[in-house]
C-alpha cells in the first residue's frame, strides 16, 4: 500500500462518508477506521465498503492512551484524519465531562501517539484535525467567520473543540508536528443520527410526531452537504498547506424556522400529503441555555486556494437527503430502536 491512513470516528455520520470516499478513491491506500461505536457510531453506514481489501476496522477508544500507542505501532500510520468527537450541544450541557475527556484528552492521546511514532521524521506525514465553526462563538445579523476570527466558544461542546484546536496548533509549534485544521458548518445528509435537526424532523414528520422548535426559531445556521464536506477533507488532506486552517461552509444560511417550513413542504409533497399537513406539527419549546444566534462561514480561502465549492444547492441536497431517509427506513428503524448496535457483534464476532 502506498499510504496507511487512520480515520478516527469513521463509523459516525461525517466519518463514514470520508471513509467511503477514501476507500473507493484510493485503492492503494490502507484505510484504518477507528471507532468506539458509541451511540452515534454505526457500522451499518459502511456496509458497502466493509469487505474492501484496503479497509480495516478497529474498535478502540481514543481516550485510551496505551491503546492508541499500540495501534500506531501496529499500523505505522502515514497520516491521521481525526473526526472522532462528542458533537451534540444538548448532550454537552447535561454531561460536559464526556466532551472534555473525548475531545480534549482523546485528541492529546492521538497527538502523542503520532509524535512518538514519527519521531521528528515528518516527511509525508500529516495530522488533520476536523473541527467546527462553533469555536468562533455567535455572530450578529451581519459578518462571517474567517479563519482569523478570534475563538469565543459558548457551550461545553464548542469549548472542548476549541481546546483541541489549540492543542493541535501547540504541537505544531512546539514539536513541529505537520498539521492542518478545518472548521466546518452544520452538516446534513444520509446516515446522520436522528438526534440532529434534519433527520429528527424527517422521522418525526413520517410518524406524525411534534416538531420541537427552540425559542423563536430564528437561529441561523450555514448548512453543508456531508458529501461535499468529505470532498473538501480529501482536498485539504492532500493539497492543504501545513499549519493552515481552512473554513468549510455551504454558502447556505437558513433560519431554523424557514428550514423547517421548507422541510415540511417537501415532506408533504414526497409523502403525498395535503400541503400544510406537516407544518401543523410545529411546536415551540423552551430555548436551550447559551444558544448561539447565528453562524456563517466565509469559505473563500478553500475555494481560492484549493478550488473547492459545494456541488449542490441546499434545496437539492435537502431533497436528496429526504429521499435517502424515506428509501432507507430499515436503517432508520435500526437506529431509532437501537438494533444497529448489534451489527458489530453479528458482523465481526467471527473475525
Amino acid at each position: 500500500m502506498k499510504k496507511t491512513l487512520l480515520i478516527t470516528g469513521g463509523a459516525g455520520f461525517i466519518g463514514s462518508h470520508v471513509v467511503r470516499l477514501f476507500v473507493n478513491k484510493y485503492p492503494d491506500y490502507k484505510i484504518v477506521n477507528l471507532d468506539l461505536l458509541t451511540y452515534a457510531g454505526n457500522l451499518e453506514n459502511l456496509k458497502d465498503v466493509e469487505n474492501a481489501p484496503n479497509y480495516v476496522f478497529e474498535r478502540a477508544d481514543i481516550c485510551d492512551a496505551a491503546a492508541m500507542t499500540a495501534l500506531f505501532t501496529q499500523y505505522n500510520f502515514d497520516g491521521v484524519i481525526h473526526l472522532a468527537a462528542e458533537s451534540h450541544v444538548d448532550r454537552s450541557i447535561t454531561d460536559p465531562n464526556a466532551f472534555i475527556e473525548t475531545n480534549v484528552m482523546g485528541t492529546a492521546n492521538l497527538l502523542n501517539a503520532a509524535r512518538t511514532l514519527w519521531k521528528g521524521n515528518y516527511e509525508g506525514k500529516r495530522f488533520y484535525h476536523v473541527s467546527t465553526d462553533e469555536v468562533y462563538g455567535s455572530l450578529g445579523e451581519t459578518g462571517f467567520f474567517l479563519e482569523t476570527t478570534p475563538y469565543d466558544p459558548q457551550s461545553p461542546y464548542s469549548a472542548s473543540k476549541a481546546a483541541s484546536d489549540h492543542l493541535v496548533r501547540a504541537y505544531g509549534n512546539t514539536y513541529h508536528l505537520p498539521f492542518v485544521i478545518t472548521n466546518c458548518s452544520n452538516n446534513y445528509g444520509p446516515n446522520q443520527f436522528p438526534e440532529k435537526l434534519i433527520p429528527l424532523f424527517i422521522n418525526n414528520i413520517v410518524n406524525n410526531k411534534p416538531l420541537p422548535v427552540y425559542g423563536d426559531g430564528k437561529y441561523t445556521r450555514d448548512w453543508l452537504y456531508v458529501v461535499d464536506h468529505a470532498r473538501a477533507i480529501d482536498m485539504v488532506y492532500h493539497d492543504g498547506k501545513d499549519g493552515e486552517t481552512y473554513n468549510i461552509g455551504g454558502f447556505n444560511e437558513w433560519q431554523n424556522i424557514e428550514l423547517i417550513k421548507l422541510m415540511c413542504e417537501k415532506m408533504d409533497e414526497k409523502l403525498g400529503r395535503r400541503p400544510g399537513t406537516s407544518a401543523q406539527l410545529l411546536t415551540y419549546v423552551k430555548d436551550r441555555p447559551g444558544h448561539d444566534r447565528r453562524y456563517a462561514i466565509d469559505a473563500s480561502k478553500i475555494n481560492k486556494e484549493l478550488g473547492w465549492a459545494p456541488s449542490v444547492t441546499f434545496e437539492e441536497g435537502l431533497s436528496q437527503t429526504i429521499d435517502w431517509y424515506l428509501g432507507n427506513d430499515e436503517w432508520l428503524n435500526h437506529v431509532t430502536s437501537g438494533d444497529y448496535q448489534n451489527y458489530y457483534s453479528s458482523q465481526y464476532a467471527h473475525r
